[in-house]
């Protein structure tokens, strides 16, 4: 039996990279570069006016207020996205400019709309502009030949917005890693079936479907494999053709869990077969040639609490990413919590802020049956394993699960 700390780090340094491929830029949001991406251009490509209003010199607005303007004359316009010849811009004399247009030569600010007043070819500032206001300078968002973004970042929204400004159409992306999703027992009913007496739902596998694509995995599903030790072996090694397979149930010690008797038969080395924490203690984590295996727990909670821990970051570090971690912060408990000393307890809890500061609650019942208490949840609260009660006003540390990794 290995701590948490020691499972993810077991998990990790036997976690393979994937290869890289090249996708559409409509394709990549959420997935991971797999080399730096170098701009080509500035970006700005020039100085260009941040604001709606006059391109002048500074110097001419030096002590203009309301009461005594600065007059210049208005010598052309410049529209942003039109190619036109630039007038030059003289003491004494303003262009009218748009935002996004190139500065003209001669001009060192703009001069925004709400400070002046335009009439008879001329306008009046009402204030004075120092150089470089409302103006834009080229390269100031990204030079020619700077990384733009790194190998290993996940591509956001802002990311995304970057690759378009530097004309990617394509983007090398890690590859997604394919994961099996197997579910185990003759309780094991799927949906749309007649439920019998003792039988329940196959919630499982829709949890670990919808967590692998939020990872960034491709999902592919199994089925229920029946306590049988010669159809579980047969489903589990079409299964390893996949990047990863986890199972739920059918790991513990029962007399009809057949999943490890299946593992051994196909080659699998299990590096871990108990983690000291609750829930989720009978969690298995191995590897066949390039393929992880992590046989989770069958109870609701426990599944999705081991995935959280160990099979997502397995997934986003074999894509590369470099950000795994979800974050951590310290919130101040506002009931007392119990337990026994020896394994680390992850608690599904509830967290807000009050008078600027983090506060923490459970979601009540903690039964890893109880599936309605992870879906109150937006934390988990973490009791190591070596304290047995902590009291309320007292701070703990949370993991904030519905947040992206740091």
């Amino acid at each position: 039996m290995v701590s948490v700390e020691e499972a993810k780090e077991i998990i990790l340094s036997h976690t393979p990279s994937l290869s890289s491929e090249m996708v559409p830029l409509f394709d990549a949001p959420g997935r991971v570069l797999s080399r730096d991406i170098i701009s080509g251009v500035n970006i700005p490509a020039v100085d260009n006016s941040a604001m709606d209003g006059y391109a002048i010199v500074a110097s001419d607005t030096e002590g203009a207020s309301r009461e005594r303007p600065v007059r210049l004359a208005v010598c052309g316009e410049i529209k942003a996205g039109h190619a036109v010849t630039l007038p030059d811009v003289a003491p004494g004399r303003a262009v009218r400019i748009m935002t996004g247009a190139p500065v003209p030569h001669g001009a060192d600010s703009v001069a925004q709309f709400e400070d002046t007043a335009e009439g008879d070819g001329h306008v009046l500032i009402f204030r004075g502009f120092p150089p470089g206001e409302n103006i834009r300078r080229a390269g100031e968002d990204l030079r020619k030949g700077d990384i733009a973004l790194s190998k290993g970042v996940r591509l956001g929204s802002a990311e995304m917005g970057l690759l378009a400004s530097l004309n990617s159409t394509f983007v090398p992306v890690s590859r997604r890693p394919e994961v099996a999703i197997l579910s185990t027992g003759d309780e094991i009913v799927d949906l749309g079936a007649e439920l019998k007496n003792g039988q329940i739902r196959n919630s499982n596998a829709y949890t670990l479907y919808s967590e692998i694509v939020k990872y960034g995995g491709i999902p592919r599903y199994m089925g229920i494999a029946p306590d049988n030790r010669e159809a579980t072996t047969a489903i589990l090694e079409e299964a390893m053709e996949s990047d990863v397979v986890v199972t739920t149930g059918g790991v513990s010690m029962g007399r009809y869990d057949f999943v490890s008797d299946a593992l051994a038969g196909l080659g699998v080395g299990i590096m871990i077969d108990t983690i000291r924490m609750k829930p989720g203690k009978p969690c298995v984590f191995g590897r066949r040639g390039k393929t992880l295996f992590f046989g989770l727990p069958g109870n609701p909670v426990s599944t999705m609490v081991s995935f959280l821990q160990f099979v997502r970051p397995a997934l986003l570090r074999m894509t590369g990413a470099l950000r795994i971690d979800k974050p951590l912060v310290r919130a101040t408990l506002t009931e007392e919590i119990r337990k026994k000393t020896g394994r680390t307890h992850f608690i599904r809890g509830v967290f807000s802020l009050k008078n600027g500061l983090f506060a923490v609650s459970s979601t009540g019942p903690q039964g890893s049956g109880i599936l309605r208490s992870m879906s109150d949840a937006n934390c988990l609260i973490i009791i190591p394993e070596d304290v047995g009660v902590v009291r309320a006003g007292e701070a703990v540390l949370v993991q904030l699960i519905e947040h992206e990794e740091v």
